[in-house]
Formats: C-alpha cells, sequence, structure tokens
C-alpha cells in the first residue's frame, strides 16, 4: 500500500466530510523483543503493527480519533467520529496547523541490516552478556538478559499542503544481576541503545559495568546529616534536567505552573552551564527530520552559558503564546495528540576529566542512583533518596545507601562549580559528570 498518498487522500477525504483543516499521522512498525535467564531463551515477541491518527478541525474546534484498521470503511467510520466530536468541544483560537514544507536532513536514522541479522546471533549476543556478567566474584544470579529492535515510517500530512515521511530503527540490548553477601542483595544493570545493530557496545563492556554496579554496592553505610559537595555521576546528572524540562515547557509556562516563567534573558544558572536540545544529531536516538507535527527539527541553545533562551513549544502553544513552534512537538504515536517534548537535552560537556573532579574533593558524596521526582517544575524545588559513594581525600572510600539529598533548582544549577568532559551522547536526556559544591544531606 502507498500510504504516502493514503494520507494526502484522507485529508480530502476529512475536507469533504466538513472538516476546515486536518491533520494524518499514519505509523507502521515492527517490533521483536527476546529474553534469556540463565543461558535460556524465556521470551521471543516480535509484532507489527500500523495505524492512523486523525485530527480535524471545525469552526477553531479540534477533534482527534485513530484506528489500526485501515479499510476503507473504519477510516470514514473514524473521520467521521471526529467530525462529530468537534461538534462538542469548545472552540479556540489557538487551534492550528503548521505550514512550513521543509524538512531537516539528518543522517543515519534507518539501520537497514537489523532485521537481516539472524535471530540466534541476536540470543547469542544475550547469552554471552549474561555469562560474562556472572562471572564476576560477588555476583550470584541473574535477572535476565534483554534485547529489543524496531523499525517503522511515519507519513504525515496536513491539509496546509504538508506532506512527509522518515524512515527510522532502534535496537539495544542489556543485562541485570543481583550480588550476594549474606543478608545483602544489590542489583546492577547496565544497557546500550543505538540506532545501529553494528554501533552497539560490546558485551564484554556492558556486563562488566553491570556487575560493578551490583558488587560495588555492598556493605553500604549511612552517613551523618550534613551539608556537603556533591559529584553527580553521567547516570544521573541527567535527573537536574528532567525538572527543567518541564519548567521550559511553553505550555507550563503560559499557565504560570513554572519556576522559569517570565526569565527569559535572565540568568538561571552559573556561567559554566550550557543546555542544548538537538533534534539533528546523526544517528541521534532522538533525531528526526521533523516533529510530531510535521516541524522541522532544529538545534537550540535554551541555557546559553547560564542565561534562559526560550522555552520549547508545539505548534498551539506557540500559537497561544504568540510566537513559533520550536518543532518540539512529541508523539507517543498513532494514538497520540502532539504534546511537547525534547530530542536529545544535555548539558554540554566542560573541560576537566571525572577523575580530576573527585580528587578535587574532601569530604562529600558521589551520586549514582536517585528516587523521587527530581526537580519540581513548578516550585524548583528538589529532594529525593539517594545512593553512591562517599569520597574522602579525593577518592571513593565506602558505598552510602538510605540518605536523602535537598536543594533547589537555583541553587543546584548556580552551584555546579566543574563539569566533567565523559558527555555521552547516546542517551537521550544527559549531562556530563557535574560537581556541585553544596546540597543538603539526609542521614543518621
Amino acid at each position: 500500500m502507498d500510504y504516502g498518498r493514503l494520507t494526502e487522500q484522507l485529508i480530502d477525504r476529512c475536507l469533504g466530510r466538513g472538516a476546515e483543516a486536518a491533520e494524518v499521522w499514519l505509523e507502521t512498525g515492527r517490533n521483536l523483543s527476546l529474553e534469556i535467564r540463565n543461558g535460556e531463551v524465556e521470551t521471543v515477541q516480535e509484532s507489527s503493527s500500523t495505524g492512523v491518527g486523525i485530527r480535524v478541525f471545525v469552526a477553531n474546534r479540534m477533534a482527534f480519533t485513530h484506528c489500526n484498521d485501515l479499510s476503507r470503511g473504519a477510516l470514514d467510520e473514524a473521520m467521521e467520529s471526529a467530525i462529530e466530536f468537534a461538534g462538542h468541544l469548545t472552540p479556540d483560537d489557538a487551534n492550528t496547523l503548521p505550514d512550513d514544507p521543509g524538512q531537516t536532513a539528518v543522517e543515519g536514522l534507518y539501520d537497514p541490516q537489523i532485521a537481516t541479522i539472524p535471530m540466534e546471533e541476536k540470543i547469542e549476543l544475550l547469552r554471552r552478556v549474561e555469562s560474562l556478567a556472572m562471572s564476576r566474584t560477588g555476583v550470584t544470579r541473574s535477572d535476565g538478559a534483554r534485547y529489543t529492535e524496531g523499525e517503522g515510517e511515519v507519513f504525515m500530512a496536513n491539509s496546509h499542503g504538508l506532506a512527509k515521511s522518515y524512515r527510522s530503527s532502534g535496537v539495544g540490548y542489556g543485562v541485570s544481576v543481583v550480588a550476594e553477601k549474606g543478608e545483602q542483595r544489590s542489583p546492577g544493570y547496565e544497557s546500550c541503545n543505538r540506532r545501529f545493530f553494528a554501533d552497539l557496545t560490546a558485551p564484554e563492556e556492558v556486563a562488566a559495568e553491570a556487575a560493578r554496579r551490583a558488587v560495588d554496592m555492598l556493605d553500604p553505610r549511612l552517613v551523618r546529616t550534613q551539608r556537603a559537595t556533591v559529584v553527580f555521576d553521567p547516570r544521573v546528572a541527567g535527573s537536574l534536567l528532567g525538572g527543567l524540562l518541564g519548567a521550559i515547557n511553553g505550555e507550563r509556562v503560559l499557565q504560570g505552573a513554572s519556576f522559569l516563567a517570565g526569565r527569559v534573558g535572565e540568568t538561571i544558572a552559573t556561567e559554566l552551564m550550557t543546555v542544548v536540545d538537538d533534534g539533528t544529531r546523526a544517528r541521534g536516538l532522538a533525531s528526526a527530520p521533523f516533529d510530531g507535527e510535521g516541524v522541522p527539527t532544529q538545534r537550540r541553545t535554551i541555557v546559553d552559558r547560564g542565561v534562559l533562551q526560550g522555552y520549547m513549544y508545539n505548534t498551539i502553544a506557540a500559537e497561544r503564546s504568540g510566537t513559533q513552534s520550536t518543532g518540539n512537538a512529541s508523539r507517543g504515536g498513532f494514538t497520540s495528540l502532539p504534546g511537547i517534548g525534547s530530542h536529545a537535552f544535555y548539558i554540554e560537556a566542560g573541560d576537566t576529566d571525572p577523575d580530576e573532579i573527585v580528587a578535587g574533593v574532601e569530604s562529600g558524596l558521589y551520586l549514582t542512583g536517585v528516587t523521587g521526582y527530581g526537580i519540581n517544575p513548578v516550585s524548583g524545588n528538589f529532594s529525593g533518596g539517594a545512593e553512591g559513594f562517599w569520597i574522602s581525600r579525593g577518592r571513593k572510600t565506602f558505598p552510602v545507601k538510605g540518605i536523602t539529598i535537598a536543594s533547589t533548582a537555583e541553587e543546584m544549577f548556580n552551584g555546579i562549580e566543574v563539569i566533567g568532559t565523559d558527555l555521552d551522547l547516546n542517551r537521550t536526556t544527559t549531562a556530563p559528570t557535574l560537581r556541585l559544591r553544596s546540597m543538603q544531606i539526609g542521614g543518621t
């Protein structure tokens, strides 16, 4: 079936049924999931799906429907339902669609080789990573190794003349193990996700990291309640960005539900901190030629040396705010309306080696895990459970669990005193090692 032609035909059929404007978002894809435990295959699941989401606009009223049956009768029924729903909804002058016909050239979004690699090779990858992780002294149990892959194509069209599509793929695997010592149980997990199978990290590296994370957290201690320096490991440094993402959501800003509302052009962080959102990186896991509404993606600096440059918008939020979409319409698939989200969202790397960052701490916490909600996007407050390693005289000395950390976004962003060189752009929300001058640590 010519899906591109179908999306354009559906636009015409929506208009012919009384819609004043319309958008069609069609997805087709295939997914594979494998799981092994103790060398035995436990799960093999493969599925394919195709579906379409339809937005219609009638007298500034917007309605949405979706279906996974592409027969003419089912599609006609979906369109008619959407148009009928629109008549019962509240009009909004901001209900509009983008009209930019452009696309961003992004390389390396689709790996045609993934589907051709034999199933046994993928299973053997899992067996090897599990076996390697289990070979580490102290690791006693496997919680399994998992592999996932997916490939698909997106087609979109709207009544402003847009007609776009692209293909993409993704592949990943990971292993989870448990280290035991007496009554103690310490889990460790590591994974790798890429666009291309050939880019996957070697199983030796994945296994070693999973095992290390399990074993190294045995025999944890508590520390006393105090204020101290905190070093954020890259795996948790990204947790600082979750609250920032919520606070720069254009819809939240418009509602006044953001601690950064009205602060564009102001200094909100140390001049060491630059934050970027990039939907254009070659082989990037969150890269695409256009966003969830068809607006071309871009690379944007959100915070430039501590100064807030702007917010993120989809088309409707931008219209309500009197500005333009930033190409940040996010979509959970053909079953959802466009929201607002990031692409590759990260703090730019600094110039200090991570080992030097730790070596410069007389006494403090090296943070490797956090629980809770991180920075609250409304208030800017930060609190949560924490674990990691206590640093004494520039060395990680013992694991720490059962503590809490607390601060505010302002204090944390302005308290970053060193940024590491170890930025991993294979994660979609990420940061390098960060050293914060001081946070409240709750212990004994």
